[in-house]
């Protein structure tokens, strides 16, 4: 039986990878001796309801004219934490991020004498610069007890920072892979946009921001339909770059080829990936900012659809080049569009792809298989 303090500002029903992360390992290493001390959001109480772990809501806001904004939120944390690792005989205490929960939890794991891991994702550690936040993270992550990698470009981001590589475990963040499945019904999707069958389907899904290349994505497609080729290109997602894309969309004289359609459910993502013919999301860095890893290219794959990828990150984990999908220079037009082309044009080197991309996620992607990974941690 494991009984753990988890730390994670990120958690369900909150959006995002590390949020699925936290929900969907923890809850398959043990019930109520997991504790999760996490933020209260909007939802929570429907998804505390019926998860195994015992869960802690904390308002986690950043006050304006605090300096730091953040010391409420660090208080909030440690004093919960503090709290319950006074009262309960936890084997361990993980923090799924070095700040604010890392920093946290290893100074509850040093009063109270218990050990601490720390998860690292790659994009927080290459964009605060070298100031003093940089510096905090730094200090949680060197003298944290075991630090868990999304990828091995995490891997090699920690080593560049001093980090004790023996310190350092890799661990892939996972799928559901009874919800992300081939063979799902995707009536209605194609329709309801519009497009023909003998049109091909591109689909990218994600927070619309720079670095994920959907930009790229735009004038590839507006490049490839001036060749000739039939094809559709799906944007789903919110973000500050919404209005950006629409103004490329109307620039390449694009309506009715691209389309944006905003966040779409749980229930219709996988639907989505199993009614494209390709998933693209071509990466790249930007200021830093890149991608540590890329959870939807394992969603794709474990609906047996090929990756585009950029080449940028740690997405070399998620997709491996020529094998279960193409990882190009996402910052070249001209690169993202030949590669596209290929995928769209090689329909049985393409679903080869997406068929070994399928059994990978089988094999190392389930988050049976994540957990076990974990168990085995918290035993060394």
């Amino acid at each position: 039986m494991n009984r753990l303090l988890v730390l994670t500002e990120l958690f369900l029903p909150t959006k995002g990878g590390t949020a699925v992360w936290a929900a969907e390992v923890y809850k398959r290493l043990g019930g109520k001796d997991i504790h999760i001390v996490t933020a209260d959001v909007p939802g929570a109480a429907e998804v505390d309801a019926v998860h195994p772990n015992t869960v802690h809501r904390l308002h986690l806001r950043r006050v304006p004219w605090l300096r730091p904004e953040s010391l409420a939120m660090y208080l909030r944390f440690f004093f919960v934490s503090l709290g319950l690792a006074l009262t309960h005989r936890f084997d361990a205490i993980h923090a799924f991020r070095a700040l604010p929960e890392g920093l946290v939890a290893w100074l509850v794991a040093r009063l109270t004498f218990r050990p601490v891991v720390i998860y690292a994702h790659g994009e927080e550690l290459t964009t605060w610069g070298r100031g003093g936040k940089y510096k905090a993270m730094r200090f949680a992550l060197r003298h944290a007890d075991r630090v868990i990698a999304n990828s091995e470009h995490t891997r090699d981001t920690l080593f560049g920072m001093g980090i004790d590589p023996h310190r350092i475990s890799i661990i892939y963040p996972g799928v559901d892979v009874t919800v992300f499945r081939p063979g799902l019904d995707t009536t209605g999707l194609r329709e309801s946009l519009g497009i023909h069958p003998e049109e091909k389907l591109v689909f990218s899904v994600g927070r619309l921001s720079r670095r994920k290349g959907f930009d790229q994505m735009i004038r590839a497609v507006a490049q490839l339909r001036a060749e000739g080729i039939a094809l559709r290109y799906v944007i789903a997602g919110i973000g500050e770059d919404a209005d950006y894309l629409d103004g490329l969309i109307a620039e390449h004289n694009a309506q009715g080829i691209v389309h944006r359609i905003g966040a779409v459910s749980d229930a219709d993502l996988p639907r989505w990936l199993n009614a494209c013919d390709v998933f693209a999301m071509p990466n790249r860095e930007i200021d830093g900012d890149n991608e540590g890893f890329g959870m939807v290219f394992i969603e794709a794959a474990a609906c047996g659809k090929p990756s585009l990828a950029g080449d940028a990150g740690g997405t070399g984990s998620a997709v491996l080049h020529n094998e279960t999908g193409l990882r190009v220079d996402g910052a070249a037009v001209d690169a993202v569009a030949r590669a596209l082309g290929k995928l769209l044009s090689d329909a049985v080197a393409a679903m080869a792809m997406g068929q070994r991309g399928w059994a990978r996620t089988q094999r190392d992607f389930a988050w049976e298989r994540v957990a076990e990974k974990t168990r085995a941690l918290i035993r060394r």
